[in-house]
């Protein structure tokens, strides 16, 4: 199969846009002692890059939830209120880390930029994580201080020995002051309307820590530097902007303003960056679901004339399958974009004969390359509908490695890896986890393994590393394990990812219980349920007659036992 027209008309969009002397000509920087391409205008820092793009949109809205609708110069002002309160009331400084816990609410988008305002360090944490699991993540991170909503809020005060304030949102004063919070607006309240002093920001100090579980048990902080990010944002611009064109030569009539249902969280790289950030920059409205729940999102769809859709491949597939879609006025929406998980290819042409007009999507990146990887869209998908894409230009290399770090032959698996100027610079505070997944000569090591053919179009076919992808939730087989040895009465646990069609994968466990223990399946799996986010709990959990099988090394033969109780799983769903 060669280049489609699409591909060759992208190219040539891409590289006319980026080309030298334009607002986004690419060059060369010098990043951690490797030259690497970057874009030679770029803004130094998130803040400029806010700063920039947040007036140019002012009057038009960007925030929408439920009653509230916020234009960009609200969102604008409101984060100077939060960088003000920051500093005079708490004393953040550059440097210091901030976490931002909670649902999809607009005072996530102001916190995140206020922060981001005077040098702090947003620390963006998972809101279905329980108590031990952000109390790990604080103290992990030395956060200075948590903005947080009232769920948030009663898991984080239940945190023994936490000595951080607290800011909370949408919450009483009477459980605030109960739980020892101070609300946003009380805050607010006590603190001048803008900061004293503006420390100067470079384009390699530290921007994001945002939490990723790998196949190493506890969750390891993705640190990004300002350049990386706004980078990372800048790359999705260049595609954006390259389809726009291409609208535009075809003749396609486009609305006024983008409209996007925003039902990931903003707490994933896909929130945080291609959809929060690229936001910012192109004046896109976001319209913020409070849970997902796809009779909603119709509903939404029509209401505020939504032109693009991105969500985990759950999401679109119930979309596709709902018994009200064709109750509601979809025509607006343009395309039917998936990342965080794989898509399942037949589901490619499903989605396509349901939404007759609409295009699918599919992006691959990862919070240690800030989103940016590899993408498939339009026509291109539904020709190659197993494969993620092709890597996006300008600023990503991609190549599959074998052990060595050497670049297989076209057509044979290797591990993708990912360099570019957007990749994080590491593992906040884990030097060793940091060595093992990033190269010295750039390469970010994914733990997923792929092949590349002869048209650069990347086929993801398993993964390496030991996680499960549950609904674009990435969840730690030894986590997990960890959770479930923590029963006494448990001698042997393996964990491994279950297919599923509408999730993906889910959580699989197999476990041989000590001699003389009679625990059954379903008391091992609410002992878990009490410490573990609900993703992480298993979904089925068989226990095992005899000690689990073994490599000659000693250690438990995933493998073997991943393959038998994939089928097990397989013959009781079909």
């Amino acid at each position: 199969m060669a280049l489609t027209e699409l591909d060759k008309a992208i190219d040539a969009a891409t590289a006319a846009i980026t080309a030298p002397g334009g607002q986004l000509a690419i060059g060369k920087a010098t990043i951690r002692g490797l030259e690497l391409p970057v874009f030679e205008n770029a803004p130094p820092s998130l803040r400029e890059y806010l700063g920039f793009f947040l007036p140019a949109h002012a009057d038009k809205e960007f925030l929408v939830y439920e009653g509230d609708r916020l234009t960009f110069a609200d969102v604008q002002a409101q984060s100077v209120k939060i960088a003000a309160m920051l500093q005079h009331r708490y004393g953040i400084a550059k440097g210091d880390r901030v976490t931002i816990a909670m649902r999809n609410y607009p005072e996530w988008v102001t916190a995140f930029i206020g922060a981001i305002m005077i040098g702090a360090i947003v620390v963006p944490m998972n809101a279905w994580w329980k108590t031990d699991e952000l109390a790990y993540g604080l103290k992990d991170s030395g956060s200075r201080l948590a903005i947080v909503d009232e769920e948030r809020l009663r898991r984080v005060a239940d945190i023994h020995d936490l000595k951080i304030p607290l800011v909370t949102v949408r919450t009483s004063h009477a459980v605030a002051a109960q739980l020892g919070a101070e609300t946003l607006e009380d805050a607010l309240a006590a603190s001048p309307a803008t900061p004293w002093y503006l420390p100067p920001i470079y384009p390699e100090d530290d921007a994001t820590i945002m939490y990723t579980s790998g196949s190493t048990g506890a969750p390891k902080g993705a640190v990004a530097t300002h350049r990386a990010v706004v980078g990372g944002a800048l790359n999705y611009l260049v595609q954006g902007l390259a389809m726009l064109q291409l609208a535009q030569a075809q003749g396609t009539e486009l609305p006024e303003q983008q409209v996007m249902l925003l039902n990931v969280p903003l707490f994933h790289i896909t929130g945080s960056v291609p959809v929060m950030l690229v936001s910012v920059a192109i004046g896109r409205k976001l319209v913020i679901m409070h849970k997902w729940d796809a009779g909603d999102a119709l509903r939404l769809i029509e209401k505020e004339r939504a032109t693009y859709f991105v969500g985990v491949p759950t999401m679109s597939l119930e979309l596709m399958q709902h018994p009200d879609r064709e109750k509601y006025d979809l025509s607006t929406l343009l395309d039917i974009a998936a990342g965080g998980a794989p898509r399942p290819a037949e589901h490619v042409g499903r989605i396509a004969d349901a939404f007759p007009g609409k295009n699918p999507a599919i992006g691959y990146g990862l919070t240690e390359t800030n989103g940016v990887g590899a993408g498939n869209i339009r026509d291109n998908y539904r020709l190659r509908p197993g494969s993620t894409g092709r890597p996006t230009k300008p600023l990503v290399e991609m190549m599959a490695a074998d052990d060595n770090m050497e670049p297989v032959p076209v057509g044979e698996v290797g591990e993708i890896c990912i360099r570019s100027s957007a990749n994080v610079r590491g593992y906040w505070n884990k030097p060793e986890q940091t060595a093992a997944a990033f190269t010295a000569n750039g390469w970010f090591k994914t733990g997923d393994l792929g092949v590349f053919d002869e048209d650069n179009y990347l086929t993801i076919v398993d993964r390496k590393k030991d996680i499960i992808i549950r609904g674009g939730e990435n969840i730690s087989a030894v986590e997990v394990e960890d959770a479930i040895y923590g029963h006494p009465a448990v001698a042997e646990a393996s964990v491994f990812g279950l297919p599923d069609e509408r999730l993906g994968e889910i959580v699989g466990a197999v476990v041989y219980l000590k001699p003389g223990e009679p625990v059954e399946a379903d008391a091992l799996v609410d002992f878990v349920r009490r410490d573990l986010a609900a993703f992480k709990v298993p979904a089925r959990l068989w226990l095992h007659s005899e000690p689990l099988p073994k490599l000659g090394s000693g250690k438990i033969d995933k493998v073997t036992l991943r393959k038998h109780f994939r089928e097990l799983h397989g013959s009781r769903a079909a």
